[in-house]
């Protein structure tokens, strides 16, 4: 699969049912994101969840919070004190056993969903305002590796771009160990995610490589689960400016010699003014694009690193801070 056919492949991401438009808040509402449910749309397929239905409250409700006890948070309703917990965790474990996507997007702050900053009470009264949900917790603990973000914070333009970006890796490794690969195969597919992990941690990134040495060794079952692990593993480490000057580096060495003294120039300029934080990452990846097009580099071209997610989400058009 090359760096270019990400329409090939379309993530299958979870996501709070409120996002999309579903009317099941607790005032039966809904809770519509623009770029969830909009600008990302048409690239991925929902899995639609909302646990507070799914336990059998509906929508309406009476909204609900976490209270503090000696075992553990409690999902308490406001009003009538009835305590969700045992229902929602039961429903928590059975969904994370059956759980098959590639990322899941949270509705924000909810006593089941939020994924951070959630309010837990003594009573009426606050404690604090560093818990998870109850599902939620619960989905991340038994998928530690999968991306997982809310709303709000995919309104931050580098943890949006992040996740993204590893939504869709993860959709191409899904769709790659799904299909009939053979060893060969597989240190196509690892040439090609090369750079892209290397951009994210390359402790993992040579953990994987290492996997893949092995291809010829260990049987296919052994060999999928320890490669999807390094490769997951790697892609949930943020990457940094400086781990991509050096991934863009990497690339700009291996095209380097065709080029003339100019283009060589104009390159290292670009890949300068982004270290810089003068131009956004998008600059020197549409250059090295162009170089490798340009001089038959296939190598570099097919790299995933270069382009991957759709370009029309325009995701790499922000300026380091």
């Amino acid at each position: 699969m090359k760096a270019d056919a990400n329409d090939e492949v379309r993530p299958c991401v979870a996501v709070s049912g409120c996002l999309i438009g579903e009317l099941v808040r607790f005032n039966g509402g809904h809770s519509r994101d623009r770029f969830v449910s909009g600008e990302l749309d048409p690239y991925v397929d929902w899995v639609p969840v909302c646990p507070e239905v799914e336990i059998g409250l509906g929508a309406p409700r009476e909204s609900l919070h976490l209270e503090r006890s000696s075992d553990g948070p409690h999902l308490i309703g406001r009003k009538t004190r009835a305590d969700h917990t045992a229902r929602m965790a039961a429903l928590a474990a059975e969904r994370a056993r059956g759980l098959d996507v590639d990322g899941y997007v949270f509705k924000a702050k909810s006593p089941s969903c939020g994924i951070h900053g959630v309010p837990l009470y003594d009573g009426q009264a606050l404690v604090d305002r560093k818990n998870r949900g109850l599902f939620a917790a619960q989905i991340m603990d038994a998928h530690p590796l999968l991306p997982v973000e809310d709303e709000g914070r995919l309104n931050d333009p580098l943890l949006r771009e992040t996740f993204v970006e590893r939504i869709f890796a993860h959709a191409r490794l899904r769709a790659f160990l799904a299909s009939g690969w053979s060893p060969r195969d597989l240190v196509a597919f690892h040439a090609r995610h090369k750079m892209q992990l290397l951009s994210h941690d390359p402790v993992a990134y040579a953990e994987a490589g290492r996997v893949v040495a092995l291809a010829g060794v260990l049987d296919r079952r052994e060999l999928a689960d320890r490669y999807g692990r390094a490769f997951r593993t790697a892609l949930s480490s943020k990457p940094s400016i400086g781990r991509h000057v050096n991934a863009l580096q990497h690339c700009a060495g291996m095209i380097g010699d065709s080029l003339d003294a100019v283009r060589r120039a104009d390159l290292a300029e670009a890949i300068a003014s982004y270290q810089a934080g003068l131009v956004s990452l998008s600059v020197p990846a549409a250059l090295l694009r162009h170089d490798a097009r340009g001089e038959g580099a296939d190598w570099v071209r097919e790299q995933t690193y270069l382009a991957p997610y759709p370009e029309a989400l325009r995701l790499r058009n922000h300026v380091p801070a």
